[in-house]
């Protein structure tokens, strides 16, 4: 098992790492719909497992919707006037007043409720299915499409954006890593064996002091006061094990052991991005509320 995890990793990692840093928001962002399509539908199947069929289609519209969303937020911090923007017509006038006006996340929130609504009013699904369906679709949008959209606003932040996204991802692999070696090899008391059995507090403490590490290894390539980098470090970690945990939580309800079987090794996309969902929210509003005024 150890080897098809390395060899998956050795595989993915470059290619991540090469779209992080040298491809534009854009780019970022089309990869981050499709890493978020393959979670939420992995989601879907864990509700399936106990007989709550989403809403996936329209979900999944909606989960692109926030992204999309998000990207044009981050393109419109460099737009002031509407003259800008070009002459798109009046659909093109109507977006732009909306995102003026409203955060994407509530006006694509407030999309995805009007076509529930149709949906559970206009269609001929089993009226059993109503309630379970509208849960699931609308937990998969909040708890995997709309912190996963916090990938495109951090990478396109115009002070260390791409700099700061790859941060926050060898934060979580390194933690994750020093977790798996030290977890397996030392591990002796049980963190959550509720939840995931093979989690030891040794692998936790190994897990927030090699992302720590990472904190003073970015301090060579980052103008950022090294007490924020560790800071941010150690606020990701945390983030991310309770993510990890989160989303053991949701496969134990399912009663199944991998939301998925796509990476070798690692199970499915959302076994490998759990940690992720949580810790890059976290770090951008460290980054925006903590950090951001006093730079």
């Amino acid at each position: 098992m150890t080897w098809k995890r390395v060899a998956t990793a050795a595989v993915l990692i470059p290619f991540v790492v090469g779209i992080v840093l040298w491809g534009s928001t854009a780019i970022m962002a089309l990869a981050v719909g499709l890493v978020t399509l393959l979670a939420l539908f992995e989601y879907f199947a864990l509700g399936e497992a106990i007989g709550h069929r989403a809403y996936r289609f329209w979900t999944a519209t909606c989960a692109l919707l926030i992204l999309y969303l998000q990207w044009f937020m981050q393109w419109l911090s460099t737009v002031t006037r509407w003259s800008e923007y070009g002459d798109v017509g009046y659909p093109g006038r109507l977006v732009w007043l909306l995102v003026r006006m409203y955060p994407p996340s509530e006006v694509a929130f407030f999309v995805f409720v009007l076509g529930v609504a149709a949906i559970t009013l206009f269609t001929k699904r089993p009226l059993v299915e109503t309630l379970p369906a509208a849960g699931i679709s609308a937990s998969g949008l909040l708890l995997v499409a709309f912190p996963l959209s916090y990938t495109i606003s951090l990478h396109g932040l115009r002070t260390h954006g791409p700099l700061l996204l790859l941060f926050v991802l060898v934060v979580t692999w390194m933690g994750d890593t020093a977790a798996y070696f030290v977890g397996r090899s030392i591990g002796r008391h049980k963190l959550a064996p509720h939840l995931s059995p093979k989690k030891t507090w040794e692998g936790t403490v190994a897990s927030f002091i090699g992302s720590l590490v990472v904190g003073f290894i970015f301090a060579r390539f980052m103008t950022v006061p090294l007490p924020h980098l560790l800071a941010m470090a150690a606020v990701g970690n945390v983030a991310g094990q309770v993510g990890d945990l989160l989303e053991s939580a949701y496969k134990r309800s399912a009663g199944i052991k991998d939301s998925g079987s796509i990476l070798p090794g690692h199970g499915g996309v959302l076994d490998r991005i759990d940690a992720l969902i949580l810790a890059i929210p976290v770090v951008w509003y460290y980054w925006i509320l903590i950090y951001s005024p006093q730079s």
